[in-house]
C-alpha cells in the first residue's frame, strides 16, 4: 500500500472519524511500528511536515532515519538511460533499492521547481521511487501533491464544521515568491470527495489544472466567493498557465478582517508557513477564528493513520 495522493483513499470520511479516534488515544499502536523503520527523505525545507511525521512514526513506536537530499547524500539522476558524466553521482534504480534495505517505509518531499510543467507535472522523484523502490512510498509533498496535508485539513473542518453542508472557499493570496499548486491540487481533490458548497477564488489568468479543478465552482470575484462562508483556507499559488510566473501581486486579495466580515463567522485556515499582513492580516490570523495552529495539530494525525493503515495492510 502506498499513499501518494488523496485519491488512495478509500473513504474519506472513514478516514477522517479514524484520524480523529487516533488523536484520542495516539499511544493505542505503540507496539505497531516496533522493529519497523521510516526513511524520511527530504529534498526541500520542512518544518511541519518532517516533525509530524516523526511524532506520528514515534506514536506508533518506530524508528525514524532522516536523510537531507538538500545538503547530504549524493545528487541523484533520475533519467532512464543517461549518461551520466556530470553532475549525478548515482542513478534512482540503485537509490531506492538501496534504501528500500534499510526501511520498512519511505515518505518523499519533492517540491516542483516551477520551470517545466510536463517535468514537474511527471512527479520524477515520487515516481522514480515509487518504480524502483520495493517497500510502501508515502508522498510528504510532490511537485503536483500534498496528500497528508489535505487529510489533515479534512480532520480539521470535521472537527469545526456546525452544520452537514458547509460553504468552503479556497481563496489564492499574494506572494512575494513563486509557489507550487501542490496543496491546492490536493485541497480540491480532498474537497470533490466531500459533502460542502466548494467555491475557489482567484483572479483571471490564475486558473489552475482543469484536470483536477474539473466542475468545481470557480468565482473571480473574492468578495462574492466570501459572502456566508463557513471556512476560508488562504493559499498563494502562481500561475498555471504562465507556468511558475508570478502575473498578479494585487494586495486586494489579502485577507482581511473585512473581507472575513462578509463570511459566516468562518474559520480561517492556511497549511503554514504563512506571510503575515501579505497573505493574511495580523488581526485575522491572531483571531479566534483562525484555526492554523489547530489545522497544524492534525498533521500528526493525518501521518499517523497513513503509517498506521500501512503496517496494518504489510503485516
Amino acid at each position: 500500500m502506498n499513499y501518494t495522493s488523496i485519491k488512495d483513499i478509500d473513504s474519506l470520511s472513514d478516514w477522517v472519524f479514524d484520524a480523529i479516534k487516533i488523536k484520542k488515544n495516539p499511544l493505542k499502536n505503540k507496539k505497531l511500528g516496533k522493529n519497523k523503520t521510516l526513511g524520511l527523505l527530504f529534498f526541500n525545507p520542512s518544518l511541519r511536515t518532517r516533525l509530524s511525521t516523526q511524532k506520528a512514526a514515534q506514536n506508533l513506536g518506530m524508528n525514524i532515519m532522516v536523510m537531507n537530499f538538500t545538503n547530504e547524500g549524493w545528487t541523484l539522476e533520475f533519467e532512464e538511460g543517461a549518461i551520466m558524466n556530470s553532475g549525478a553521482s548515482e542513478h534512482i534504480k540503485e537509490a531506492a533499492k538501496v534504501v528500500s534495505q534499510y526501511c520498512d517505509i519511505i515518505a518523499i518531499r519533492a517540491f516542483a521547481e516551477l520551470k517545466n510543467k510536463d517535468v514537474d507535472n511527471s512527479e520524477m522523484v515520487l515516481n522514480g521511487f515509487l518504480k524502483y523502490a520495493s517497500v510502501p512510498i508515502v508522498n510528504m509533498e510532490s511537485a503536483t501533491g500534498h496528500p497528508l496535508q489535505s487529510l489533515a485539513d479534512a480532520i480539521t473542518m470535521q472537527e469545526y464544521k456546525t452544520k452537514h453542508k458547509p460553504k468552503v472557499v479556497l481563496s489564492w493570496a499574494p506572494h512575494p515568491k513563486a509557489l507550487p499548486q501542490a496543496v491546492v491540487n490536493s485541497f480540491i481533490e480532498m474537497m470533490q470527495l466531500q459533502e460542502a458548497n466548494f467555491v475557489i477564488t482567484h483572479p483571471k489568468g490564475y486558473e489552475l489544472n482543469p484536470e483536477i479543478v474539473k466542475n468545481s465552482n470557480v468565482e473571480y470575484n473574492q468578495d462574492k466567493a466570501f459572502e456566508n462562508a463557513d471556512f476560508i483556507y488562504a493559499k498563494n499559488w502562481s500561475n498555471y498557465n504562465d507556468y511558475g510566473e508570478i502575473t498578479n501581486s494585487d494586495p486586494n486579495w489579502t485577507i482581511t478582517a473585512k473581507k472575513m466580515q462578509l463570511t459566516n463567522k468562518a474559520k480561517f485556515m492556511h497549511c503554514l508557513p504563512v506571510r503575515r499582513n501579505v497573505i493574511v492580516s495580523d488581526e485575522v490570523l491572531d483571531s479566534e477564528n483562525s484555526i492554523v495552529i489547530e489545522q497544524a495539530n492534525n498533521r500528526t494525525y493525518a501521518a499517523q493513520l497513513v503509517l498506521q493503515k500501512i503496517l496494518e495492510n504489510e503485516k
